[in-house]
């Protein structure tokens, strides 16, 4: 029988022992010139040059290409026309904002966004604080997630009117599955 002395255990790998574990973790390798880097040998220096004149050339092409295309904005203005007279709802604060239109529901936070088309919505729920002036919409999915966003109201009677204008756009646009 055969015994070791000191520890069987691997090392530790991870993010906690190792910061440089997670690309772009770490700050960039140090602010070194061209002139301070150790010298390669010519080969390889000379393969490095063309790829980079490659990658370059690629680049321009696909700056050209793009150039070329039609505006993909232009056709997705087109769909966010509502349909003549169709509701929306809009509510909105300094941080959040709640768009319900035709196209599904979209839910903006600083400079977070989500969108949800009406096929991907499994409930909208609506909610009002006991005191203050906070209206919380959820957008809960089919798959048992859900979504809220708090928009703070100018005064507490806009709830009943944010809550009317909401349901006239549910049922317009959302076709809940009977059964």
């Amino acid at each position: 029988m055969e015994q070791r002395i000191g520890s069987s255990s691997q090392p530790l790998e991870g993010a906690g022992f190792d910061p440089a574990f997670i690309p772009g973790l770490t700050s960039p390798a140090s602010g070194r010139t061209k002139d301070e880097e150790p010298e390669k040998e010519p080969e390889v220096a000379e393969a490095e040059d063309a790829e980079a004149a490659d990658d370059a050339e690629e680049t321009e092409e696909a700056e050209g290409a793009e150039e070329a295309a039609p505006e993909p904005e232009e056709d997705a203005a087109e769909d966010d026309a509502a349909p003549e007279g169709g509701p929306v709802f809009e509510a909105s604060d300094r941080r959040a904002k709640l768009v319900a239109d035709h196209r599904g529901v979209r839910l903006f936070l600083d400079d977070q966004e989500c969108e949800f088309r009406w096929d991907e919505i499994g409930a909208v729920e609506t909610e009002t604080a006991r005191f203050g002036k906070r209206y919380t919409v959820t957008v809960h999915t089919p798959d048992r997630r859900w979504y809220p966003i708090e928009i703070e109201a100018p005064a507490r009677s806009r709830f009943t009117e944010w809550d009317a204008q909401l349901d006239a756009v549910l049922d317009a646009y959302f076709e809940e599955d009977a059964g």
